[in-house]
């Protein structure tokens, strides 16, 4: 986990092993060995993981899809529809089984309202790789794909009462956060992305991240933008997915 400001001068004036590898005039490098309280790493458990879980991990060739709509219809939405990835841990958090004491923010209309919880990957303990999820109430909206201006009311509330909840929560303003939404995503249930603007976060690259407030644009130009426009997205050389695409001779 990252260093804390305060603990950086402990770090290198106490209780520090060094074992030096090269000196050169005003130049050297060492083998630094932090004691245990500074060491701290940050674990996240699966278990029992699936198959799609251990592939998720493991490093792969990458290829990009250029996805039309007729490609959604026919290829990306029957694969979705025929896997049984369970997202039962997303159903907790909207109905406080689980996680209820993170919950920074909650907007209970069934239609328009979130849920607003830290990511995983943040521990809280620093701003700068600040990182929160806002999960919708609603549960018939899996991806960019099904939204239609019809949504727009939930698009709003999150990005307007998200930006809201974490500069009253963590002094972090409007206009230092990142809100984006992935497609694909990793788990089909609508959620938004917030993380501080500074923090290279996964999953930011073009052609994934789609901005909360160009998709609001977007469909106030057009309802139906999003099942027009052909999307583009990675997919690793393992995924089923991409067997779709290629058996389709799409790839």
């Amino acid at each position: 986990t990252p260093f804390q400001e305060e603990k950086i001068e402990e770090l290198l004036r106490k209780h520090t092993k060094l074992e030096l590898q090269m000196a050169n005039d005003i130049y050297s490098t060492y083998r630094l060995y932090p004691p245990p309280e500074l060491s701290e790493i940050k674990t996240t458990v699966v278990y029992p993981a699936t198959e799609k879980h251990l592939q998720k991990y493991l490093r792969q060739e990458v290829h990009l899809i250029r996805e039309s709509w007729e490609d959604y219809k026919n290829i990306t939405l029957p694969f979705i529809q025929s896997q049984s990835f369970s997202i039962q841990w997303v159903y907790n958090i909207l109905e406080k089984k689980a996680e209820a004491d993170r919950i920074i923010h909650e907007n209970q209309d069934p239609s328009n309202g979130f849920v607003l919880v830290p990511d995983f990957k943040w521990n809280q303990n620093q701003l700068y790789d600040l990182y929160l999820i806002a999960l919708v109430q609603r549960r018939d909206v899996k991806s960019l794909r099904d939204l239609t201006a019809e949504h727009l009311p939930l698009l709003k509330n999150i990005l307007q009462e998200g930006k809201e909840a974490i500069a009253k929560r963590f002094g972090v303003p409007g206009s230092q956060l990142r809100i984006y939404l992935h497609y694909q995503p990793s788990y089909y249930h609508l959620h938004v992305h917030f993380t501080a603007l500074g923090y290279d976060a996964p999953g930011t690259s073009v052609e994934r991240a789609h901005l909360l407030a160009d998709v609001i644009d977007n469909l106030v130009l057009d309802s139906s933008y999003y099942q027009k426009r052909a999307l583009t997205f990675a997919l690793r050389a393992d995924e089923p997915l991409l067997k779709k695409f290629q058996e389709a001779g799409r790839v």
